[in-house]
């Protein structure tokens, strides 16, 4: 498993293609998964370990990608701690008691993971029997500040205004939240680790809207304890959306892998979080509705921008949108494949040239 494709990249060695999967490469735009939906309800399907790693599995073996991702959601750990979860079908996720101060903090119940979702780590182990012996399986959670934006805000948001008049008004009972985050998040994390699980991914989904400056005073210290407490040995996927100006930030918090979206240019990015990290990214999701020459050209950009460097795993910027053509995601993955091989081969022959004398 060490020799995994995914597993080298992540460790920046060379590696014969450039590997990819994909974030919700299980999901609805797939007619399998939209059938198993319409006899299970979204939260059963995530609490049943049978269920959500054969959908896990699926994914790969229709998809042709070099590792899985377990199936489960970033909210499951805030379930147990007593704020209400709902999975709306017109609204999303709905937290019923949102937290609005530093005693709504105080009440947050804080158990183990393993006695609030043992489902998860059984799916992490189910998955890993049936995957190829080839395959590595990611686990994955969310990051302190996405999961605190959700508790406050109650659901999605635009601006996140109530999480920002939270952190600004009360910044002791915001740093008592990520304590307690970080606190579940590690268990978690590790949990799934020990379960079989070869690499983990950190979703900040939404911490592209802090500026660098809250950046370093409201959350950086945070993860930069998160990140130690993390099993050693398993690489770390440090990935968030509209983070162009946190990629600094994103590297000095942690992870041996950055996520970089499309909002800038893979080149750029990786100079900026330093060649000493492996980047993961960064086709724009939407490139999967265009027709199959401009998908070709969009996947030769990125593989050019990464200019065949160790490290460099490809993935959208974000996840799968729904209605994607399926046939579009697996011209995807055999492009990148064919696309990165070619280039190693030919990036091979010319340091296995012989020189002229005097060049």
């Amino acid at each position: 498993m060490k020799d995994a494709v995914f597993l080298r990249a992540c460790r920046r060695e060379p590696t014969p293609y450039t590997p990819v999967w994909l974030m919700r490469q299980a999901g609805r735009y797939m007619p399998e998964y939209r059938a198993l939906r319409e006899r299970v309800p979204f939260l059963t399907l995530c609490k049943s370990p049978e269920l959500a790693a054969q959908v896990t599995v699926e994914a790969v073996e229709r998809l042709g990608v070099d590792a899985a991702i377990i199936f489960a959601d970033i909210l499951l750990l805030l379930e147990p701690m007593g704020v209400g979860l709902e999975f709306s079908a017109s609204d999303g996720p709905v937290i019923r008691r949102p937290l609005r101060s530093g005693a709504d903090v105080d009440r947050l119940q804080e158990n183990h993971p393993a006695e609030t979702v043992p489902f998860v780590f059984e799916a992490v182990r189910r998955a890993r029997a049936s995957l190829a012996s080839h395959i590595p399986l990611i686990g994955f959670s969310g990051a302190p500040f996405t999961l605190a934006s959700y508790l406050i805000e109650g659901g999605s948001s635009r601006h996140y205004l109530a999480t920002k008049r939270f952190m600004y008004t009360d910044p002791g009972a915001w740093h008592a939240l990520m304590d307690r985050l970080v606190r579940v998040i590690v268990p978690y994390v590790n949990g799934q680790i020990a379960a079989g699980a070869q690499a983990v991914q950190l979703f900040d989904s939404w911490v592209g809207c802090l500026s660098p400056a809250d950046y370093r005073t409201f959350l950086l210290p945070h993860m930069k304890t998160l990140f130690r407490a993390i099993a050693p040995g398993t690489p770390v996927i440090h990935f968030g959306t509209e983070t162009a100006g946190l990629l600094e930030c994103m590297a000095e918090a942690g992870g041996d892998v950055i996520g970089v979206d499309w909002r800038i240019d893979l080149d750029a990015a990786w100079q900026r979080v330093g060649f000493d990290r492996a980047v993961q990214g960064n086709l724009d999701p939407a490139v999967l509705f265009a027709p199959r020459a401009e998908l070709r050209r969009q996947v030769a950009r990125v593989l050019a921008a990464a200019a065949g460097r160790p490290g460099h795993i490809f993935n959208l910027g974000h996840g799968i949108l729904p209605h994607t053509p399926v046939e579009n995601v697996v011209a995807l993955v055999e492009m990148v494949h064919e696309m990165s091989a070619q280039g190693a081969t030919h990036q091979a022959a010319a340091r296995d040239a012989p020189r002229e004398e005097g060049s």
